[in-house]
């Protein structure tokens, strides 16, 4: 077991990465939207993972956590033990990365790191790719849900809605939120919850990097966002708000939730509270 993964911090560079490959403790995943892009070329040594399998995949919020069995299950064939120092990475800014990385804080695995603008900065490096498939080594992970803190269900968020020092975060689209679009039964948004496209929270020009820090924190206390506060974010199907929860926890704000039911849940019953 080698210690050097152990130094890489939450958000790592490309050329930080790159002097770290051969650490044997370090497990790096590529979750990307499209499989294509793995096989178009990734970080060497990188394994694939099916974004799907980080949502249950059933019943009425299919995008809800999948139970501890599914969970143990997909660690378990990723490779993951308790020494494991995971990287993960997409090709799409954060959102599936940001969503493995959520779900691996939900099961306390907190050696983790994401690989700032994903395989865009790699490239941009210049730094080698590989196009050969990596067969992870399985391991016999046990997934339990020691930190549900950073989950929050509809029911405790109904409660506390407009509660001091408690914030939504909803990383949709300006139209999303205004209700002018979706694909749900009601929409619109929670009530009080403030919007800041998950997009926004990129930089468009250095590879879909995570924004300028002290930007972003000053653009997030103008909606009212502040380091201090408990703050929940959320999109459709907690996909783009993967990356969202990962700015904020990055940014320094410790009490970072995800509602992974999202909207789709929100929107689609009866008996939720909806703001235009």
């Amino acid at each position: 077991m080698s210690s050097e993964a152990n130094l890489l911090p939450l958000i790592v560079e490309p050329e930080q990465l790159a002097e770290q490959l051969d650490a044997p403790s370090l497990l790096i995943i590529d979750v990307p939207l499209k499989a294509e892009s793995h096989e178009q070329g990734h970080v060497p040594g990188a394994v694939l993972l099916d974004n799907k399998r980080l949502l249950r995949g059933t019943g009425e919020v299919p995008n809800e956590v999948p139970d501890e069995e599914a969970l143990s299950a997909l660690f378990s064939s990723l490779g993951l033990t308790r020494d494991t120092h995971v990287v993960a990475y997409d090709d799409e800014g954060g959102g599936w990365a940001g969503r493995l990385l959520w779900t691996l804080e939900l099961i306390g695995h907190t050696r983790y790191s994401y690989l700032n603008g994903g395989i865009h900065a790699w490239r941009a490096a210049g730094l080698p790719e590989s196009t050969e498939s990596s067969a992870p080594t399985p391991s016999n992970y046990q997934a339990e849900m020691l930190h549900p803190e950073v989950a929050i269900d509809r029911i405790e968020l109904s409660e506390r809605l407009g509660e001091k020092g408690f914030a939504i975060w909803d990383a949709r689209t300006r139209a999303e939120y205004d209700g002018e679009k979706g694909d749900n039964k009601r929409l619109g948004h929670i009530p009080g919850a403030v919007n800041l496209d998950w997009t926004d929270a990129m930089d468009k020009d250095r590879d879909l990097r995570i924004r300028d820090y002290a930007e972003l924190v000053t653009e997030l206390e103008a909606l009212g966002l502040t380091p201090d506060m408990e703050v929940v974010t959320h999109c459709q199907t907690h996909h783009r708000s993967g990356f969202t929860w990962l700015v904020g926890k990055a940014l320094g704000f410790e009490k970072m939730r995800a509602y992974a039911g999202s909207w789709k849940e929100w929107g689609n019953r009866d008996d939720t509270p909806v703001e235009k």
